[in-house]
């Protein structure tokens, strides 16, 4: 691979980490090709993408993000996959937690691809215990619908008030119209 061909794919990368808005870094060494291939299948049905690429190119690219990445530099030892998620920020998370249950790894064995670090919303988490917090980091969509349930709740509870209050009106009049009628 000659120095342009290099330069070609550093910008590549780059431009996945500023176009998406979460990426984590694996470990997939060890792992059989079926296995691999087993995990980009379920990466390509859940939206979400896994690449390979050498450690000195996503050094490279980390550095076209601005702020300080340095963090990330623990993460990048040994062979690094990286999984990108344009969507949610807890969606790979959530991927390799499914992916490790449906694997069903003993206690004592390291399970692959193993989760190095992650970049999430200009957040750098590093190292496989936090994994299970980033499971539960709320996305978009489900951050939109909440919000959305909070904003309608407050005009529901008028509706059912002046609803209620109607249904009590109409019995007290009613009332009075037959104690006139009596």
């Amino acid at each position: 691979m000659n120095r342009e061909e290099k330069q070609a794919l550093v910008d590549e990368l780059s431009e996945k980490f500023q176009s998406h808005n979460a990426f984590y870094i694996a470990d997939a060494s060890g792992m059989s090709v079926a296995k691999i291939n087993e995990f980009r299948r379920l990466c390509f049905n859940r939206g979400l993408e896994f690449k390979v690429y050498k450690n000195s190119f996503i050094r490279k690219a980390l550095d076209s993000l601005g702020g300080d990445t340095s963090e990330m530099d623990a993460a990048l030892v040994g062979q690094s996959g990286v999984l990108f998620s344009k969507e949610s920020g807890n969606a790979p998370a959530k991927l390799l937690q499914d992916f490790y249950k449906s694997q069903a790894y003993g206690r004592n064995v390291k399970p692959r691809p193993a989760f190095k670090g992650a970049y999430v919303s200009a957040g750098i988490y590093v190292g496989a215990d936090q994994l299970e917090g980033l499971t539960t980091i709320k996305g978009k969509q489900e951050l939109l619908g909440e919000l959305i349930g909070l904003l309608q709740s407050p005009a529901k509870n008028v509706i059912s008030a002046l609803q209620s209050g109607g249904n009590k009106l109409a019995g007290i009049l009613k009332t009075l119209s037959e104690k006139e009628a009596a």
